[in-house]
């Protein structure tokens, strides 16, 4: 299977992209380089890429697990090499629930197989960062 994307330039440093699903979204620098906030970084985006494709593997796996929770959302921080070409080589993936009564057994299976199994980004982080993750729980 192959992904194709076409980045085009829209105006200064701000690009379009799009998915092979057929959205779009912009891309940009930071004010610092000619940036004006209308898109969103590459480099960012990745992190997003990260967090969107572990939690759209967790929300199925506990769909089929049949565990009910109340909310839940994947927060992904980061640190930079400081020379060029500057990378992210520190991960730090953290997952919160909550809900009553989380089955926590069920919650770390699905977050463990999303990581070690389903999440191709994932996988593709660990290639070049160090990636940690941690799991929160809130009773509601």
């Amino acid at each position: 299977m192959s992904h194709k994307v076409t980045t085009v330039w829209k105006e200064n440093m701000l690009l379009e992209s799009d998915n092979p699903s057929g959205h779009t979204v912009l891309l940009e620098t930071t004010p610092d380089f000619g940036g004006t906030g209308k898109g969103l970084s590459p480099k960012a985006l990745m992190l997003s890429s990260l967090s969107g494709c572990t939690a759209l593997d967790v929300l199925s796996l506990l769909k089929k697990m049949r565990v009910t929770i109340d909310s839940f959302k994947v927060e992904v921080t980061a640190e930079m090499t400081k020379e060029h070409p500057k990378y992210y080589n520190k991960v730090s993936v953290d997952y919160y629930f909550t809900g009553k009564e989380l089955k926590k057994d069920k919650i770390e299976k699905a977050v463990n197989l999303s990581e070690e199994r389903y999440c191709g980004v994932f996988e593709m982080f660990r290639k070049f960062a160090e990636v940690r993750t941690k799991i929160y729980y809130s009773e509601a």
